[in-house]
């Protein structure tokens, strides 16, 4: 929707904010010149603390285009029924051939001085900010969740209410997710514990066995040589009483 002046063509003729609390937001409007002629522009609102235009004046060339920046400040509180009443007024006027920004004087938009002053009247309309979400409940099949617009630009806020319940809903279900991770982390990391755990138990009792196995040996080999040792001993102590008796026998 655009507004199709003798010396600007304005798109769009409503100031369409994404309304968020606490949060800076700006909106662009097109300023066509499709005429021979430089024409100057001034852009006035009611309510100049709230909002910040860049530029607020300006040159807009034959057969081509300027943009401009409406920037909202952030806002602590949402107003009544999400509606607004602040308005802008974009004033344009032939200027000379080659004129700059630096040419443009406030008397160019005297209206009482002869001027031919062209006025177009904006307002501005608060619509819900864009949030990726399933289709709302109520809402037809392939809408939008955006909250529907009046043909005087007032908002239905019946769709609006319901963003609240879409984001609690969204948190909702990241602080589940959240913690099933969390959980399952928790479990992983116990089995792996555990894991280790009856891997050092099953080493220990490798080893234990190992040791059982390797001492019997030993012990035998202790009990032969004490046994050979004495055989060997009482066979000596036998050889020397037979020679012994040998000897007195003769």
């Amino acid at each position: 929707m655009s507004n199709e002046g003798e010396l600007l063509q304005i798109e769009p003729v409503e100031l369409q904010f994404p309304f968020e609390l606490k949060k800076q937001i700006s909106c662009s409007m097109q300023l066509m010149n499709k005429s021979d002629n430089y024409v100057a522009f001034k852009v006035k609102t009611t309510n100049p603390k709230k909002y910040c235009v860049r530029p607020n004046t300006g040159i807009v060339m034959p057969h081509s285009a300027s943009e401009v920046i409406v920037t909202m400040q952030a806002q602590k509180e949402a107003p009544l029924d999400m509606q607004c009443k602040d308005k802008f007024l974009l004033q344009s006027v032939v200027a000379r051939p080659g004129a700059t920004a630096k040419d443009i004087t406030p008397e160019m938009f005297n209206k009482e001085s002869g001027n031919y002053v062209e006025d177009c009247k904006l307002k501005v309309v608060y619509v819900p900010p864009q949030v990726s979400s399933p289709v709302m409940e109520g809402s037809e099949e392939g809408s939008s969740p955006r909250a529907s617009e009046s043909e005087n630009g007032a908002i239905n806020t019946s769709e609006f209410n319901k963003i609240p319940r879409v984001y609690n809903e969204q948190q909702d279900s990241s602080s589940e997710t959240k913690a099933l991770i969390s959980k399952l982390t928790e479990e992983k990391n116990s089995v792996m514990q555990q894991n280790n755990k009856l891997q050092q138990e099953l080493e220990l009792l490798r080893r234990e066995r190992s040791r059982s196995r390797g001492g019997i040996p030993t012990m035998y080999v202790l009990i032969i040589a004490m046994l050979g040792i004495l055989v060997g001993y009482l066979l000596k102590k036998t050889q020397s009483l037979d020679i012994l008796a040998k000897s007195r026998a003769v």
